[in-house]
């Protein structure tokens, strides 16, 4: 069974292609991903008997944070790690292979919002900045690239800068993303009001210790208050995973094709619920074809009818990192 090119994996818009690539890969990681292959024994399960996705064990997620997760021999070109506050052990994503990254976020922004060269891009990431390996400054960082507009850009503390480019930006009419992290879009609004009802705000959650967990609701409620805004966005990702989803309000969040959310019993991990039960988010992210594609992570959620999904909080005890993260 060959494994998936990239166009292939991109290219996915229907259930049987997605189950079809999704087995392929899981039996190149299942021989080749060593730290993935020793699991999968340590759970009795024969890979060569697994027929079907919902069959497919998941890693979990703290296995990023002591093991090297990697399906193929090549050097590696990027290492990604997660946030974390002061002795913390963090997570680590080795990247042989950045071009799957690089497509898997440029197409699932087209899918989600379109031509990227249609807008400005203003990322308020200070916590993100002050640091190196972030994979979402990777990906903002070409993102504003791309946008091929002068004004796009970071912005760290500056924040009367920001207001003034957002000022200018709503008198010239352009399409404008803003995406920040939540204590640095509420640290913004105290300080400046905006009333901007055309502005995309996409929040990354996280308040990384600057400020007092919110639930979801009361963040949103402030920040659409602070921009003018009548929905706030969001983006679901973490340093394990090379894809995203989206949120264009109220947080409920979306897919790309070749992203799927499965929620798992939290009492019995290798058992998964219904559409509208809550449990453990798994991932399966076909991106991640040269790391582990199959990831248990410690977010708690639930599926709706119409396949889109929430997150509503995470496991006790589960580090505050970098994701979305709010209680809902």
């Amino acid at each position: 069974m060959n494994t998936p090119d990239k166009q292939q994996v991109f290219s996915i818009n229907n259930t049987h292609d997605f189950d079809r690539a999704t087995l392929q890969i899981f039996r190149h990681q299942a021989k080749n991903c060593a730290v993935y292959r020793q699991f999968i024994s340590g759970l009795r399960i024969d890979a060569d008997k697994i027929t079907s996705v919902k069959q497919i064990p998941f890693l979990p997620i703290e296995f990023f944070k002591s093991q090297r997760i990697l399906s193929t021999d090549a050097p590696i070109e990027l290492t990604f790690t997660s946030s974390g506050t002061t002795g913390m052990i963090t997570s680590s994503h080795l990247v042989s292979d950045k071009t799957w990254y690089e497509d898997s976020f440029r197409n699932a922004f087209q899918l989600f919002y379109g031509d990227i060269r249609d807008y400005t891009v203003l990322a308020l990431l200070p916590s993100y900045l002050e640091r190196e390996g972030s994979s979402l400054i990777y990906m903002v960082d070409d993102l504003i690239k791309q946008s091929q507009y002068p004004d796009s850009g970071f912005f760290l503390y500056n924040h009367d800068e920001l207001y003034q480019q957002l000022q200018k930006q709503q008198q010239a009419q352009k399409p404008t993303l803003l995406i920040g992290v939540t204590f640095g879009l509420l640290d913004f609004i105290e300080n400046y009001q905006i009333n901007f009802p055309e502005l995309i705000v996409m929040e990354t959650g996280g308040m990384k210790g600057r400020r007092k967990e919110m639930i979801r609701e009361e963040l949103h409620d402030t920040l659409c208050e602070g921009f003018g805004v009548s929905h706030i966005h969001s983006e679901y990702g973490m340093t394990e995973l090379l894809s995203q989803a989206y949120s264009k309000g109220d947080g409920i969040f979306e897919c790309p094709s070749w992203m799927k959310i499965i929620i798992r019993d939290t009492n019995d991990p290798i058992s998964t619920l219904a559409k509208g039960k809550t449990g453990g988010i798994n991932v399966i992210d076909l991106a991640n074809i040269n790391s582990c594609s199959f990831i248990a992570t410690q977010d708690l959620g639930k599926i709706n009818t119409d396949g889109t999904f929430e997150v509503l909080g995470r496991f006790d005890q589960s580090d505050i990192r970098g994701c979305n993260l709010l209680i809902a």
